[in-house]
């Protein structure tokens, strides 16, 4: 049985504008104002205000998102979405 290492998550945020983050595991859901995503530290939503998501690297577990950053908030740290029908695609 091979055991798989843990990934690193980084977050980034420049000017409240622009947010690279590692450690991508699956996104739960999006919209203008909200991201709902899985990052190997657990449970990850951001707010604002015409928030896109510019860049996905599904290999690689990052993700770039522009937009009017208002917040970050990090949820349970053991939760795990059920994997969600973006997530699947991915993999």
């Amino acid at each position: 049985m091979q055991e798989s290492t843990p990934q690193n998550h980084s977050l980034k945020l420049d000017d409240r504008a622009a947010l690279s983050l590692t450690g991508l595991t699956d996104i739960d859901r999006f919209d203008d104002r909200e991201i709902v995503i899985f990052t190997a530290c657990g449970e990850l939503t951001i707010t604002g205000r015409e928030l896109r998501i510019t860049a996905i690297s599904i290999e690689d577990g990052s993700l770039t998102v522009e937009g009017d950053i208002w917040s970050m908030l990090y949820g349970d740290k053991d939760k795990r979405a059920p994997l969600s029908f973006l997530g699947r695609l991915f993999r």
